[in-house]
């Protein structure tokens, strides 16, 4: 019986450790659903407002809480400037987007990103960008943060980088360029190059609410298998104390010992 003790504790002590992470695990999934819930909401809003000037906006460091607001500004595109943003996906088409320098009427440098760009059926990135519209031009798009990453990713090398960062693009270019940047919407005059615009992210719940679920199912599942075992544990120490009596009492009746039709049943089933 103290083996069992000792197993039983172990088996315990590893469920409990085991139930406590996917319950972790879910409380984390239902903290994303509720900040994506949250994200929604904030798209949701800044769509019913009216366009603001750029100029209100690119005050300061872009956070997460400001993107997605929709800004207009007029200037001049600089096309011998753009920067290609690699490894891009939209609607899972893999490609890359446009990014243009906008010098505004206000003598402002504003990065704007004209759109996304997939790849070719050989799987290879557009070598020549498309230019963008000459002269003065009107866009409307949504507010980003700079993304960050290593420094061999947001430093533009041949024209391209892996993320859009606007102080080392800015660098780059010897220029100061306010942080952040425009994904464009709509420009005036219309462009070519068959650019995709940029999209808003899908306005859902997301997998988190179906993957809280399953990690809460998963410590529910855990549990009823250590009750399982211990059960099966008892049942079979009942039967190996069954099969000593019987034959305790044979020997004390001065019986053969032959295997009675329980410990042939017992035999076949095993």
């Amino acid at each position: 019986m103290k083996k069992l003790w000792v197993r039983w504790i172990g088996l315990l002590v590893f469920v409990a450790l085991l139930g406590a992470a996917f319950v972790r695990l879910g409380e984390w999934q239902m903290h994303r659903l509720e900040w994506r819930r949250g994200v929604n909401a904030r798209i949701v809003a800044y769509q019913q407002q009216p366009p603001k000037p750029y100029e209100e906006v690119f005050t300061h460091e872009i956070t997460d809480n400001e993107q997605w607001q929709r800004v207009t500004a007029t200037g001049t595109f600089d096309a011998k400037n753009q920067v290609q943003a690699m490894y891009r996906n939209q609607n899972d088409q893999a490609g890359s987007e446009v990014v243009t320098p906008l010098r505004t009427d206000k003598g402002h440098w504003l990065l704007v990103d004209r759109g996304f760009i997939p790849r070719d059926q050989g799987g290879k990135e557009i070598a020549v960008l498309p230019d963008p519209p000459s002269g003065t031009v009107t866009v409307t798009g949504y507010v980003r943060r700079s993304e960050h990453g290593k420094d061999n990713a947001i430093t533009p090398q041949d024209g391209m980088a892996r993320l859009i960062n606007a102080p080392a693009i800015g660098k780059s270019l010897n220029r100061e360029v306010l942080d952040g940047y425009v994904g464009l919407t709509e420009v005036k005059p219309a462009q070519s190059g068959n650019l995709k615009p940029m999209t808003t992210p899908e306005l859902d719940d997301g997998p988190h609410l179906s993957y809280a679920v399953q990690w809460f199912c998963f410590t529910g599942i855990a549990v009823a298998g250590a009750g399982i075992l211990i059960r099966g544990d008892l049942r079979d120490r009942k039967k190996a104390l069954a099969k000593k009596a019987r034959a305790e009492q044979r020997a004390r009746e001065g019986t053969v010992a032959t295997p009675d039709s329980q410990e042939v049943d017992d035999a076949a089933r095993s």
